[in-house]
Parts: structure tokens; C-alpha cells; sequence
């Protein structure tokens, strides 16, 4: 009897938006596994239930992506180190038949900054925007880098102070005001809110006072191009774009389920561009 194809999966809810299976359908074809990626739409009252019967239903595992990520993380048999300090888990797999959470956007956000910035790891000071849960994992990945000075900046300055808080000292809160003066001697800027993504507002700031060698990430991938990456080559400033955090994110999860570590490469980021073109 032929074994059965392994399986993975992603769940949210909504989830036809996610572009996952359209990488790990990629990597599969590649290399030339017989396995499954598909997407599960799971309410957030049947989240306990489908994780529960994972294993049964023939899973290796899966991905978590909204608004089940913090859920997940309360759910699983044990959290890896990444996981525990985000408070958030967006990869799932067994040990030893224990459903293990995981969090890889971390992981994703350096190495794609590693690829398009590699002089980001030695910047001194960042600033990052936004204080969600998005924001957790760019801190804990600038925490790992040893940044010596991290600053958190939203609109609600309590937020800030709170996401600060659990990462320590050399981690701030800030209100929107403090902006302009932390961006002066900022070494990296990184946008991970949803301000610039299609359909939300725009992120307007003023990035004048950056230093001519600050580096400008944004994590939103719809549109490519944000208005913050075009105002930072407009000046000069090196700007990377969101769309490869998401891409090597996959990597560890694709290795655990099926194997064999995938490869980040121009065709499977020139697979998702055409596929994101199409959806505008």
C-alpha cells in the first residue's frame, strides 16, 4: 500500500487572502514531494477543537496566521524560545507526539534583511512603528541581533510602553510626538503596522530626519512599493520591502514537515509578485 502524502496546512479566519500555499505549493512541486498544503478556514470557537485533531486527521503540522496566533500559542503542548518571548505562534508541528508552537516571522524578518540589508545588524539604535503583534516579533528579532537601543512608537503611548516593557531595558515606548526626535539618530526604521497596505490609510511621515545611511523596512507586502519604501529611495535610503519576511518565514516549517530545507529564491518571490498583481 502507497504511503499516504504528508500534510500541512494554514489556518485563520478569513483565510483565502493567504498566499502560503501558494509558496509551499512551490517548494512541493520543486522538489518533487509527494504533499499537501492547503488552507483551513477555522472559526475562533472551533480553534481548540482542530488543533486537537491534528494528528488524527493526518497533519505533520501547520501554519497559524490571524486571529489565532495568540490563541494557538495558549493551546499548544510547549512554545519554542521565539514563541515564548512574541506571545504568539504561527508554525505548529510533533515532537515526540506533543503538538509544539513556533514562531518563524522573527526568523523571516532577518533574513530577509540579512539578503537585501546585511548592514542592518550593525545599527545601534531602531525605531519601529506600530505596537501589535507584529511589532513583537520585529523587536524580539532586533533584541536576538543585539541592537543596543530599540524604541517602540504608536499613537496610543500606552501600548508602546507596554509591548516595551517585555523585552527590557534597552527597549522603549514612545507616543507619535516623540517621532521626528528619535528618527535623528535612528540607524534602521522599521514600519509594522497596517498603515500603506491597500485599502488602509497612509502611513505620512516625514523622514527628513533620518541619517543619510538609515535603513527603511516595511513589513506590508499589498502594495510592494509602499509610500514609506518610495519616500526612503527618494531619498537615497536603503528600503526593503515586506514581501520577503514573508517568504522566509516558510523556510523552518517547510523543513520540519516535509523535510527538506527550501531555498528563498528570485523565482518564488517573482511567483507571488505576478500572483499579488493579478489580485489589484
Amino acid at each position: 500500500m502507497a504511503e499516504a502524502p504528508l500534510k500541512a496546512f494554514v489556518c485563520g479566519h478569513p483565510v483565502a487572502h493567504s498566499r502560503s500555499p501558494l509558496i509551499h505549493g512551490h517548494w512541493l512541486a520543486l522538489h518533487g514531494i509527494d504533499g499537501i498544503y492547503e488552507r483551513r478556514d477555522v472559526a475562533p470557537h472551533d480553534l481548540a477543537g482542530f488543533l486537537a485533531g491534528l494528528a488524527g486527521a493526518g497533519y505533520a503540522g501547520g501554519n497559524v496566521t490571524v486571529p489565532h496566533k495568540q490563541a494557538a500559542a495558549a493551546l499548544v503542548a510547549r512554545r519554542d524560545a521565539a514563541a515564548e518571548a512574541i506571545g504568539a505562534v504561527n508554525t505548529l508541528w510533533f515532537e515526540d507526539g506533543a503538538l509544539v508552537g513556533g514562531n518563524t516571522d522573527a526568523y523571516g524578518f532577518a533574513a530577509h534583511l540579512d539578503a537585501e540589508a546585511p548592514a542592518w545588524r550593525a545599527a545601534r539604535r531602531a525605531t519601529v512603528l506600530g505596537a501589535g503583534g507584529a511589532a513583537s516579533a520585529i523587536v524580539h528579532a532586533l533584541a536576538e541581533a543585539g541592537i543596543a537601543e530599540i524604541r517602540v512608537v504608536n499613537r496610543t503611548a500606552a501600548r508602546a510602553a507596554a509591548l516595551a516593557a517585555r523585552f527590557g531595558e534597552h527597549v522603549g515606548g514612545h507616543g507619535w510626538p516623540a517621532l521626528d526626535g528619535l528618527l535623528a539618530d535612528s540607524d534602521l526604521l522599521v514600519n509594522t503596522s497596517s498603515l500603506g497596505m491597500t485599502g488602509q490609510p497612509p502611513l505620512a511621515i516625514d523622514l527628513a530626519p533620518l541619517p543619510a545611511a538609515a535603513i527603511v523596512a516595511d513589513i506590508v507586502y499589498a502594495p510592494l512599493e509602499t509610500a514609506l519604501l518610495a519616500a526612503a529611495r527618494g531619498r537615497g535610503l536603503v528600503a526593503v520591502d515586506g514581501l520577503g519576511m514573508l517568504l522566509h518565514q516558510a523556510v523552518p516549517g517547510f523543513e520540519r514537515w516535509f523535510g527538506v530545507r527550501p531555498t528563498v529564491d528570485a523565482a518564488l518571490r517573482d511567483l507571488v509578485v505576478a500572483d499579488l498583481e493579478a489580485l489589484r
